[in-house]
């Protein structure tokens, strides 16, 4: 995955009182109608301030180490790292975007399940050493290419249902746990630490004592991915997980807990707009193979816009979309609702966005509002096709700005931040001190 360190410089909006992500948004709409009709995104970063101060209130005790791979856009690293958090890397550029912010190797985890020598090489050369591993073949790398690693043994869960990020099944069987620690020892790589499913923790505590054979002193407990961003689901993990930690892990026992959240950061923080570049309309009884049949003799409609799969709807791909498209345009209350189709625009058949909604009739022109867009979305494009990666505009309300300068964050600290007063874009001279 390439990263977006080219993006290395960056203005941010910051909000007058009254004015909000609607009008930000509008301004863009009419600004890119004049200028083309790209599709762009629009990057709130004080929701990303607002998820690490719930963050702190509900679950202190979890130290979190953003999932680059989520959103590795240049912005959202540098906030978080100013913000204290850690970093959970899968490849050598992501470990190198976080390093350029001045980020400490300790605050580096590498978690790519199946490491590449060059890249397990490139971790010992920079200093980050702990890293995940699920296998002897993977243990047996670590131990040739970097002989200051601490491992974190990671154990796959019986009743992981997949919202992990990255939700692929890695991981070690507990009954292969004792033959991994085994060839630990035998092969001098330090076993530091295990990551899990929170909801076993109970079940995979048993790893601490069977490292305890082998002479292994843990201290680092992951408990993964998997956050959604809800208030609810915090107080949720953190009503299971205290009670685990008092049991197995009790204050004094030196176990640092630590987890891997991503799209909990970011998904809420971004919003898409896209275009609409094509029209159909077809008989509503024959709209879409598997699709209820409505018998009614209202026309439906597929529209075709300027992103897709191959693009910013990347996740389509392997999970459903979680957010529902708005018209960007006004249309009265009582306007007509067709069944309608969204695509992207390769013609591909893969490329289909919505299968089945309810709109106003939309004409070519028109703009569509995704919002939750923030989560693997924001990758470079597909070779499929010219289409360039949307433009970024971020902005944050005076308020939350600060709220970061009460944490400590000022503009001095956010080096690659250029804070213009609301949606109007200022040379580097022209911008202005936002400290207090």
């Amino acid at each position: 995955m390439k990263g977006f360190i080219d993006d290395a410089n960056y203005f941010v909006s910051l909000l007058d009182e009254g004015t909000n992500l609607g009008d930000v948004i509008d301004n863009y709409v009419n600004e890119h109608t004049l200028t083309g009709k790209n599709a762009f995104f629009v990057g709130d970063l004080g929701k990303i301030v607002k998820k690490h101060s719930q963050w702190q209130n509900i679950v202190a005790q979890i130290k979190p180490f953003y999932t680059v791979k989520c959103n590795s856009t240049p912005a959202v690293l540098e906030i978080l790292a100013a913000l204290g958090t850690g970093f959970a890397c899968s490849s050598k550029t992501e470990m190198a975007l976080v390093q350029e912010l001045g980020v400490s190797p300790e605050n580096i985890i590498y978690i790519s399940p199946c490491k590449q020598v060059s890249q397990i090489k490139y971790a010992a050369k920079v200093g980050v050493n702990i890293m995940t591993c699920d296998s002897e073949v993977e243990l047996k790398k670590i131990a040739r290419n970097h002989p200051n690693a601490k491992v974190l043994l990671h154990i796959a869960t019986e009743d992981n249902t997949g919202d992990e990020e990255g939700n692929m099944k890695f991981g070690a069987t507990l009954k292969n746990c004792r033959h991994i620690l085994e060839c630990a020892k035998e092969l001098d790589v330090q076993i530091i630490g295990v990551k899990f499913h929170v909801s076993s923790a109970c079940k995979e505590s048993q790893v601490y004592v069977h490292a305890g054979e082998f002479g292994f002193t843990m201290n680092i407990l992951d408990i993964g991915g998997g956050f959604t961003g809800t208030e609810f689901q915090l107080e949720e993990v953190n009503h299971v997980i205290s009670p685990l930690l008092d049991v197995y892990f009790p204050e004094g026992s030196g176990i640092k807990i630590i987890s891997e959240p991503g799209s909990y950061y970011v998904s809420s923080a971004f919003t898409l707009a896209v275009n609409i570049i094509a029209k159909k309309v077809v008989e509503s009884d024959k709209f879409s193979s598997g699709v209820e049949k409505t018998g009614s003799d209202e026309p439906a409609f597929v529209y075709y816009m300027n992103d897709g799969v191959y693009g910013s709807f990347a996740s389509k791909l392997s999970e459903d979309l979680n957010t529902i498209p708005e018209v960007h345009k006004k249309y009265k209350d009582d306007e007509p609702l067709f069944t309608s189709s969204l695509w992207g625009p390769s013609c591909d058949e893969l490329d289909h966005i919505v299968e089945k909604c309810l709109l106003p009739e939309l004409n070519v022109g028109d703009w569509l509002i995704f919002d939750n867009m923030g989560a693997d979305s924001l990758h470079e494009p597909s070779a499929f096709n010219d289409r360039q990666r949307p433009a970024i505009y971020y902005m944050m309300s005076f308020s939350d700005w600060y709220e970061m300068q009460d944490a400590g964050i000022t503009s001095d600290t956010m080096k690659n931040f250029f804070f213009v007063p609301s949606c109007i874009q200022l040379s580097q001279e022209d911008s202005f001190s936002t400290e207090a």
